[in-house]
Formats: C-alpha cells, sequence, structure tokens
C-alpha cells in the first residue's frame, strides 16, 4: 500500500531567489503572512503590503505558477497552495563588515547580509475554495420580535 501512496503524493514546484539583498529576519515577516494560502489570494495580499520583501515573494510567487504551467500541461495554476515559504539567511555582502564614522573617531561596523527566499506550491487536495465556507461556523439565527 506504500507504494500506492506514493503516487498519489502531490506535485511541488519550486522557486528560488538567493542572494536577495534583504535579511531574512525581514522577509521572514512577509513569508509568514502567505504561508498555506492560495496563489491568488497571496498575491493579492502581497500586492497591498508596505514591506520590502513583498516584492521579492511577488516574482517568487509568479515564478513558481510559471514553474508548474510548463513542467505539467495538467495542472491548475489557479489551485495551487503555497506549501512552504522560507527565508533562510545568506552570506553577508562581499563576505565582510563594513565601518561607518562612530563618535570620537572610532569606527563602527555593520553588516549587509543577504537572504535565501524559497516558495514551493502544490496542488490543493481538498475541494474548491466554495465547499471550505461550510467548515466555518454557522450563522446564528435572528431574534425577530
Amino acid at each position: 500500500m506504500a507504494a500506492t501512496n506514493k503516487s498519489v503524493e502531490a506535485k511541488k514546484f519550486l522557486a528560488k531567489h538567493r542572494f536577495a539583498r534583504i535579511t531574512a529576519r525581514k522577509a521572514r515577516l512577509v513569508a509568514d503572512l502567505i504561508r498555506g494560502r492560495g496563489v491568488n489570494d497571496a498575491l493579492e495580499v502581497l500586492q497591498f503590503q508596505h514591506k520590502r520583501a513583498s516584492e521579492y515573494y511577488i516574482k517568487l510567487v509568479r515564478s513558481a505558477m510559471a514553474n508548474a504551467s510548463d513542467k505539467d500541461e495538467g495542472v491548475n495554476v489557479n489551485a495551487l497552495v503555497i506549501t512552504d515559504c522560507r527565508a533562510d539567511d545568506g552570506p553577508m555582502l562581499q563576505g565582510r563588515m563594513r565601518f561607518r564614522p562612530g563618535p570620537q573617531g572610532r569606527a563602527m561596523p555593520f553588516k549587509k547580509m543577504t537572504a535565501h527566499l524559497t516558495v514551493v506550491l502544490s496542488e490543493s487536495e481538498s475541494a474548491p475554495s466554495g465547499a471550505a465556507g461550510s467548515k466555518r461556523r454557522k450563522a446564528k439565527p435572528s431574534k425577530e420580535a
């Protein structure tokens, strides 16, 4: 039976942006917003975010969608879900710290950090979004006087 479960396994489509010129800590704030969402919903959320990382993730989600349509003709691009969205630490830019002038002739070090951004899409195994509304709690009956 284990062989049949592997054949039913959902296909995954990946897009990466390595050495993105943003810190991973700032990119994780945006990654947490879109993890688990459908691609159309995620693109809508990212479009109205006032964070620089959202531009990176818009390009990544669109790239992963293009990878899905190129790799498999039978995939419904609108039914894809973001299953994994990460922002991992990358190396410092040019592998060294920089310095800026400090008070009384001192040098104050700072780091120019990079990040490796990853988006993984897979086909949703659940029913279309209309069926998801039935799981929500039912509306309370109105009391008419």
